[in-house]
């Protein structure tokens, strides 16, 4: 296993790069570094003159490059080298890679068995016999600490790198256990907001519209029967509106999937018509939208043609809001006033393009109704946030003759947001 794939996973990408890097250049010392051992122990006891011994001791040097793809055969060319050559480094350092890449403990007990022998048998033989005096149990004791040390450091290392894989799955199964847990208190308080929409705005809003239409089918006034029609039909709309945000509420990520359609800039043209207000509207596509025009400027209406390009879904879903949001307040506190809704492109094709709203009004003609309204103060705090979440910025404030002027910008960039 790579060591680059064990990481926390909560390691940014840049953390993973540097450590890969740091890991292949691990990978590469950790198989440079034994053959230059390999070489210096094969000059230093054979010397630079050419030989059998010496050719031998540089052949075992050098197979340890193989020693992690095939470390019984090098095990095996590192003892002929030591029997021969009478190297040390090569043979133990092929030992530890058997005993620490192995699991068999037959195969680690015969390497560290054939490795003493190879270290106490001398070549060539002559007149060899294994003596029980102080210096023959020395050498028996020397070999056999030489045999073993290798293999026991190797089984060690095997050790310590299964645990750490272990330690290393369990963090990420914590990790992963967290965010399930996380996602799990998210759906809960999903499916708690949308009992609460759905139990108490979602009845005053049925309650509304039952109203209405009893008022539409009591009145004698034609006016006031159509008042009564426009309030019973703003209130269904809501109320599929709001079924849609329960829907997307209780699907949890998968917003959009809910019974209704998200609102887009193809849907201004209605929401202006029905807004009761004076409305010029100016959409993308009706005009040209380059932004050699400002905003202040008057260029008369346009009919509300809808847009031809299409924007992203959560952009065009935040410019309907915003100009919503401005019609509510123009009806609420700027009755009478005539409104001009400004939709366009700014820095079309480039990577700072953004969709802009504008929706100016007049200064009032008639005086507000006198009727309290909930003036919580979170209409604008939303578009607000609803730009910042798109990578934009939303404007309000009054204007030199009196009226009141929103802007808001989103960027068209598929990543925002």
């Amino acid at each position: 296993m790579n060591p680059a794939t064990r990481l926390a996973p909560g390691l940014t990408a840049a953390h993973r790069q540097v450590a890969g890097a740091a890991a292949a250049h691990r990978h590469a010392l950790g198989l440079v570094l034994p053959v230059a051992l390999g070489l210096l122990d094969a000059f230093l006891v054979n010397g630079a003159r050419p030989g059998s011994e010496l050719g031998v001791s540089v052949a075992a040097a050098l197979a340890l490059l193989l020693r992690r793809r095939l470390p019984v055969a090098v095990l095996a060319v590192t003892l002929l080298g030591m029997y021969l050559g009478y190297i040390w480094f090569a043979p133990l350092i092929a030992l530890y890679t058997v005993t620490s890449r192995r699991s068999s403990n037959v195969l680690a007990v015969a390497g560290a068995v054939a490795l003493a022998l190879a270290h106490y048998i001398p070549y060539p033989l002559g007149g060899f016999v294994p003596a029980a005096d102080r210096q023959g149990l020395l050498d028996v004791l020397d070999s056999c600490v030489q045999g073993a040390a290798p293999a026991v450091f190797g089984r060690w290392a095997r050790t310590r790198r299964q645990l750490d894989e272990r330690v290393q799955e369990l963090m990420a199964s914590r990790h992963r256990e967290a965010e399930l847990l996380a996602e799990r208190v998210v759906a809960t308080e999903r499916e708690r907001l949308a009992r609460e929409m759905h139990d108490v705005v979602a009845h005053q809003v049925s309650l509304i519209s039952v109203q209405a239409g009893a008022l539409q089918m009591t009145c004698c006034q034609d006016s006031s029967r159509d008042l009564a029609r426009t309030v019973r039909e703003l209130a269904v709309r809501t109320l599929t509106e709001l079924r849609h945000m329960v829907g997307a509420l209780r699907a949890g990520r998968g917003a959009g999937s809910g019974s209704g359609t998200p609102p887009r800039l193809t849907d201004l043209p209605a929401l202006t018509e029905e807004s009761g207000l004076v409305v010029t509207l100016e959409l993308p596509g009706s005009q040209d939208d380059g932004g050699g025009q400002d905003e202040d400027q008057d260029s008369g209406p346009v009919g509300g043609s809808a847009p031809r390009a299409v924007f992203p879904e959560a952009v065009e879903r935040a410019a309907y809001r915003t100009v919503q949001e401005a019609l509510t307040n123009v009806r609420k506190h700027a009755p009478g006033a005539h409104v001009r809704v400004t939709v366009r492109v700014r820095d079309s094709g480039t990577a700072d393009a953004r969709l802009t709203v504008a929706v100016r009004n007049s200064p009032p003609t008639a005086l507000p109704r006198p009727q309290t309204y909930p003036e919580g103060g979170h209409g604008l705090l939303g578009l607000r946030e609803r730009a910042l979440l798109l990578d934009g910025a939303c404007h309000a404030g009054p204007t030199a003759d009196g009226g009141f002027l929103l802007t808001a910008a989103f960027a068209l960039d598929a990543r925002a947001g």
